[in-house]
C-alpha cells in the first residue's frame, strides 16, 4: 500500500499553564486539520506516516474519559474516524474537536480527556521512538518526579506529520 504524504500544513497552537494538578508544558500541544488526503485506510496510512518520522509504538482505540498526561513520552493522535471533543490542559482548559483525518500532538505534561464523541470515534496513537508513556492523572502526590520526568523528555527528532520540514522543530525549541 502506497504511503499516503501530507499537506504542508500549518498546525493551530495552544499553550497551556500548568496547575496545581496538571503540570502541563511550556511546548504548544499541535493540532494539525485534515493532515492527510483520501486514503483508502486512514489507520495504516497515519501508523506508516508516524512510523516513517520516528513516532512509534501505535495502537488503535479510543481516547480516556478521565483527566490523563504522561510524564514520559510526547503524544501523537491520528482521528481515523469519527470525531471527538477533547478538553486540553485540565477542567478549566480549551476544548477542541478533532475530526477524521486531524492530527494531534501532546507534549508530556499536557493533560487531555475525551469530553464527547461520535459513535464510531477511532484514534491511531504513538510516541517518539525510544520513549514508553506512563500514565498520570492529576492526583495529589504525583508531582515533583513526574515535573523532574517531564523536564528529562528530550524533544523529537521529527515531527509526526511532516518529518524535517514540520513546524514542530520550529515550535518546540
Amino acid at each position: 500500500m502506497p504511503e499516503a504524504e501530507p499537506a504542508l500544513l500549518t498546525p493551530e497552537q495552544r499553550l497551556l499553564k500548568g496547575t496545581a494538578l496538571f503540570p502541563n508544558s511550556r511546548l504548544p500541544a499541535l493540532v494539525y486539520r485534515a493532515a492527510l488526503g483520501r486514503v483508502a485506510d486512514l489507520a495504516a496510512s497515519f501508523e506508516a506516516l508516524f512510523r516513517k518520522n520516528g513516532w512509534t509504538g501505535a495502537w488503535r482505540n479510543g481516547l480516556y474519559r478521565a483527566h490523563h498526561y504522561h510524564s514520559t513520552a510526547h503524544e501523537v493522535l491520528g482521528v481515523y474516524r469519527g470525531n471527538v471533543k477533547v478538553r486540553l490542559g485540565g477542567p478549566e482548559g480549551p476544548l477542541i474537536e478533532l475530526r477524521v483525518g486531524d492530527v494531534a500532538v501532546i507534549p508530556a505534561g499536557v493533560a487531555h480527556k475525551n469530553e464527547a464523541q461520535s459513535d464510531d470515534f477511532a484514534v491511531v496513537g504513538a510516541y517518539p521512538t525510544g520513549t514508553s508513556p506512563d500514565l498520570q492523572y492529576g492526583n495529589v502526590g504525583e508531582r515533583p518526579a513526574a515535573d523532574r520526568n517531564i523536564d528529562a523528555v528530550a524533544l523529537p527528532e521529527l515531527d509526526p506529520v511532516a518529518g524535517k520540514a514540520g513546524a514542530l522543530l520550529k515550535l518546540w525549541q
